[in-house]
């Protein structure tokens, strides 16, 4: 069956669809192999979702889900009031070619033109590849849905129609952003908590921090006067166990707040809980990223979990739980969150919402169920102020008791999913030698590999064809990094579908020798 427009597109759209695929993945397919193949140049419009879902066969709900998928993808842009318009960035065919200089920008349309195709805020354009934009895969940016997103548009205006009061907000948090966090960690992670365990922090870096604040002088978990590092002020340093590889910027927080990062091997998804026993000198607290190890990936076995809280009990210790994307996961259940299987009051959860909704926000949150640390933390966020704006804590209160976080947890984890099949059939491409790892759930994925080529070789020439990525051994502990397999880590949740497609096309040719 054809449809024809009254506007510049000639679109063939079939209505009969193979068995097992469902009517949008039909649509969206059918949608995606007209783009490519140039059936509609950029800037045409495409059709009205009332008109193609006659002609399709479908909902017109079924059109609006797809439309809301190649926005996502960066095949398309919606303009308000006006349409959905096919993306400007959009490559003719002959155009996609890998390292061809006149490789389109495949800008995302959901980004500023002076933000294009730069993963996250970086936004790096024309370097090393003179001319060419800069496709940046460096972990640790979402999608950027949220612009388009109309549950957070409505949340934004309600928060902003409020009169600003005439004090600042509440040290730990405005109590309605509490209270709805407190039910959304419930229903989402199984942990059992109330708003009064919570406290509102600006992400993940100032929760580490609000926590070396209330580790210290608390009992026998600080405290270590015959060995280890002191901070600035002679006392001695807060020992934390961090995960080796793991997040940088964590141990910086750690040292940055008079702490010692102290490595301890991963293995099998996760901190390897007979290192952590075996290491010397008492430890305030460990912390982990079980449900999808950064940057290696896998999660942590429910065994290993039990045995960390063990530890936790022997050691007198705490275990900081950073929660980063548990809320996307890719073809495995979730496991439970080690503060679920807590009943001492050892773990405290960190969640953010720079993953799921954008790190703009600087807004993320503390479970505490220790009274005693907790008061301590809200202390030291009382002498350092609340830095997160009380507009946004209201829009984002207005958002979870809406639904659209769950609607756009939904929506993007749609997105995300096909993404990650990208990657997959991407790396397929590559020799046995080469292993894919980190792709059970977030949005980063690891490519491992021994032998040649060195992977800091394979950055700098990559970065020489306009894709920006990073060694895994920028994840080390200084002095460990031999231990580890030569490896890329890359993110895939900011680019755009298409932006996606070439670099990872870049990728498999650096790695195959190309």
């Amino acid at each position: 069956m054809s449809v024809r427009h009254p506007f510049p597109m000639d679109l063939s759209i079939t209505a009969s669809r193979p068995p097992g695929r469902s009517a949008r993945e039909h649509l969206r397919e059918q949608l995606r192999d007209a783009l490519l193949a140039g059936q509609l140049s950029a800037g045409d419009p495409l059709p009205a979702t009332r008109v193609l879902a006659a002609a399709a066969g479908v909902s017109r709900g079924t059109v609006v889900a797809v439309y809301e998928d190649l926005i996502g993808e960066g095949y398309a842009v919606a303009v308000p009031g006006s349409g959905t318009y096919v993306s400007e960035g959009l490559a003719s065919p002959g155009e996609t070619e890998a390292g061809d200089g006149r490789r389109a920008s495949a800008r995302d349309p959901a980004r500023p033109a002076s933000d294009a195709a730069g993963g996250g805020a970086s936004g790096r354009i024309g370097a090393p590849n003179a001319g060419a934009e800069t496709i940046d895969l460096v972990p640790g940016a979402p999608a950027a849905g949220l612009r388009e997103n109309r549950d957070w548009a409505a949340a934004w205006r309600r928060a902003l129609r409020q009169a600003p009061p005439g004090d600042a907000p509440p040290a730990a948090g405005e109590a309605e952003l509490r209270e709805l966090l407190a039910q959304h960690v419930r229903s989402s992670r199984g942990v059992r908590c109330e708003a009064a365990d919570i406290v509102v922090t600006a992400g993940t870096s100032d929760g580490i921090g609000l926590l070396l604040h209330g580790l210290r002088g608390v009992g026998g978990r600080t405290r270590d006067p015959d060995r280890g590092a002191r901070d600035a002020n002679g006392e001695p340093a807060i020992r934390i166990a961090t995960e080796d590889p793991g997040y940088p910027s964590a141990r910086e927080v750690i040292v940055a707040c008079g702490g010692e990062a102290v490595p301890v091997a991963v293995r099998d998804g996760g901190m390897d809980p007979g290192a952590l026993r075996r290491t010397r000198g008492p430890l305030a607290a460990a912390l982990l990223t079980p449900s999808h190890q950064y940057p290696l990936g896998g999660r942590l076995p429910v065994s290993a979990r039990l045995d960390l809280l063990a530890w936790a009990r022997d050691a007198d210790a705490l275990i900081f739980e950073d929660d980063y994307d548990s809320e996307f996961r890719h073809g495995a259940p979730p496991l439970p969150a080690i503060a679920s299987l807590d009943r001492e009051e050892r773990v405290v959860l960190i969640g953010s919402t720079s993953k799921t909704l954008t790190p703009w926000l600087r807004c993320g949150y503390l479970v505490i169920a220790d009274a005693a640390l907790r008061e301590r933390v809200v202390r030291a966020r009382e002498a350092l102020g609340q830095p997160v704006s009380g507009y946004v804590q209201a829009a984002l209160a207005e958002f979870l008791r809406s639904g659209g976080m769950r609607r756009h947890l939904a929506r993007m984890g749609r997105v995300y999913a096909h993404r990650r099949r990208l990657v997959i059939e991407a790396a397929a491409r590559l020799g046995p030698r080469f292993r894919l790892g980190a792709i059970e759930g977030g949005l980063h994925a690891a490519i491992t590999w021994e032998g040649a080529p060195d992977p800091e070789h394979s950055v700098a020439r990559l970065a020489e064809r306009g894709v920006a990525l990073t060694s895994l051994r920028e994840y080390s502990h200084p002095g460990s990094a031999e231990r580890l397999p030569n490896g890329l880590v890359f993110g895939y949740a900011a680019p755009s579908d298409l932006q996606l497609s070439r670099a990872l096309g870049e990728i498999v040719a650096t790695l195959s020798g190309a």
